[in-house]
């Protein structure tokens, strides 16, 4: 049987009131009020929240959570913002409406800036300008060698500013300091290293037919690339996308996400340091339903590429087909099932399965959010991801020894509460989490459920935060089953010694990644993209570059040949 107790959490914060207090700081716009809304919560809020579902320990008051700020002070972040307009042609400029929005603090939900509102006319603006730099500028016609020396530059540069930019993500996205400095921008380096090696390797091929005739395929750009990227990995989405597109010899046009504007900007900077020509790459910051609107149906963009939600996805493709019929690349949501199989080392096994689920406080679409366990080790797997759960440190994500950052936004925040709350309607185990952590900005509890069932929505849907679901299985065809009984199919996970049992599911899980007693491992090399509604083509590796070329045959009759 396991144990009930709960152990303590290692909090960030010197005060144990065990309290909702209201933050006494200001909050601008919708999403502040709605955060002094969520501030206000009454102490028994939660209390009633449980006596809906079931939950363990929770009559004897063992072990539970602080609910105390976070932090005393929010760490100063060590940069100062200094890119906050549209990039357009090469130069810095404001939106042509005038109109700015906030981007905010997660820790805290406070104004850090002010950035440029784009619009359709920003779009219009940006697109004509990338279109004039491919059509006439020296970007397609340089030697791809050039090209390439151009995103070496780039990329020295970005290791010369890691510490800025890392701290801009931190600041604007609230992931670990650490994360972003060890991790995420020496993954971008390198994948900029990786797309500029390619540069001057990209080549068609000479093709035998029947007859008297030379055929030869060019690789050509395709012109006008239009991008957007998600909020959870900014930078790492920046590098994923405009590499293979500036490797290839096409022009940009890139929407940030409205909540994570910043540091895309910084590196566009650095970029235009390094040698790019103007307009080749141009970035519009603004809102999806404007300027991301604008550019999906813009006429004159020959190709999308999109990161986000499955719905917006299929928004996308839907002005794609009916402005121009322009290609697009996908990569949506998941549900990723992570298998524990019998065999497994149950230490080793809990300590994958929970960074893949917790990484980046749970906002990311690979997240293994759907734990199976084998029913022979299930009771000794949930007692430690438990124990290991309570134990990850939430707090200020600049400080040192930090796992855990607060989620985006309200919006996500109260998103992941919500989900919790069906958990528990639900008849899930409640083992650990499902509050809010401490009293200020958008930090939420780890969270682990148990005994959950597959018609559940916490099994169904992704949650995009730091909840852990855990259900038991019996054989490996029952786990098949139900981990492919999914509308999508980004990734998997398998831990186990068993060489036979690794094959099998290798090849039977309907994902466009699988790793094997491992997770998380996005070399620049590996491709990355999804099955079903996960979306289709793929980013980073070979593969990436087919999605930003166009292949012509080109085909002369031959006089008289010596061969053929």
């Amino acid at each position: 049987m396991r144990s009930t107790s709960r152990p303590t959490l290692r909090v960030e914060s010197k005060e144990r009131d065990g309290r909702y207090t209201r933050s006494k700081r200001d909050r601008v716009g919708s999403a502040q009020m709605a955060a002094r809304k969520l501030l206000s919560l009454s102490p028994n809020s939660s209390a009633c929240l449980r006596s809906m579902g079931r939950s363990r320990g929770w009559s004897r008051g063992i072990g539970t959570y602080s609910s105390s700020s976070v932090v005393d002070e929010p760490i100063t972040p060590p940069v100062k913002i200094t890119d906050t307009q549209l990039l357009i042609n090469g130069k810095f400029v404001d939106a042509a409406s005038g109109k700015t929005f906030p981007t905010l603090d997660p820790r805290t939900g406070d104004v850090i800036t002010h950035v440029a509102e784009g619009s359709t006319e920003d779009v219009d603006r940006a697109v004509a300008a990338a279109r004039k730099a491919f059509d006439e500028g020296p970007w397609p016609r340089m030697t791809a060698y050039e090209r390439s020396c151009i995103l070496l530059r780039f990329a020295d540069l970005l290791e010369k500013h890691k510490d800025d930019l890392a701290a801009i993500e931190t600041w604007d996205n609230g992931k670990p300091y650490k994360q972003a400095v060890e991790v995420e921008v020496p993954s971008i380096i390198r994948l900029m290293r990786y797309f500029a090696g390619w540069a001057d390797k990209i080549h068609g091929l000479t093709v035998p037919v029947d007859g008297e005739y030379h055929v030869q395929t060019l690789h050509e750009p395709i012109g006008v690339a239009g991008q957007i990227i998600p909020w959870n990995f900014p930078l790492l989405m920046l590098a994923w996308k405009i590499g293979p597109a500036l490797a290839c010899g096409n022009t940009v046009v890139l929407k940030t996400a409205e909540l994570t504007p910043l540091s895309a900007l910084y590196a566009a900077r650095l970029l235009h340091e390094a040698g790019l020509p103007p307009g080749v790459l141009n970035i519009v910051s603004g809102l999806g339903p404007t300027a991301g609107r604008a550019l999906c149906s813009h006429m004159d963009v020959n190709k999308l590429a999109f990161t986000g939600s499955a719905e917006t996805g299929k928004v996308v493709l839907d002005l794609a087909a009916k402005s121009n019929l322009k290609p697009v690349t996908l990569e949506l949501g998941g549900k990723s099932p992570f298998i524990v199989c019998k065999e497994a080392d149950i230490d080793q096994a809990v300590e994958l399965a929970h960074l893949a689920l917790f990484f980046n406080q749970g906002q990311c679409c690979v997240a293994g959010s759907r734990t199976f366990v084998h029913e022979s080790v299930y009771d000794e797997f949930v007692e430690k991801a438990k124990a290991r759960a309570m134990k990850r440190v939430v707090g200020d994500p600049f400080k040192p020894g930090v796992e855990q950052g607060p989620q985006i936004d309200t919006k996500q925040f109260e998103k992941i509460l919500n989900y919790i709350k069906f958990g528990i309607e639900s008849g899930a185990t409640l083992e650990c989490g499902g509050e809010r952590y401490g009293s200020k900005g958008f930090f939420i509890q780890p969270t682990v459920f148990s005994d959950v069932q597959d018609d559940m929505l916490i099994a169904k849907d992704e949650i995009f935060g730091p909840v852990q679901t855990i259900s038991k299985f019996k054989d490996l065809n029952e786990v098949i089953r139900r981990a492919n009984k999914s509308h999508y199919g980004l990734a998997a996970g398998v831990f186990t010694q068993n060489l036979d049992t690794a094959n099998t599911l290798a090849r039977a899980l309907q994902a466009g990644s699988v790793w094997i007693n491992c997770y998380h491992i996005f070399d620049a090399a590996i491709p990355f993209g999804g099955y079903k509604m996960s979306g289709f083509g793929r980013d980073k590796g070979i593969y990436s570059l087919s999605n930003y070329l166009q292949v012509k045959a080109v085909v002369n009759p031959l006089k008289n040949p010596a061969w053929l």
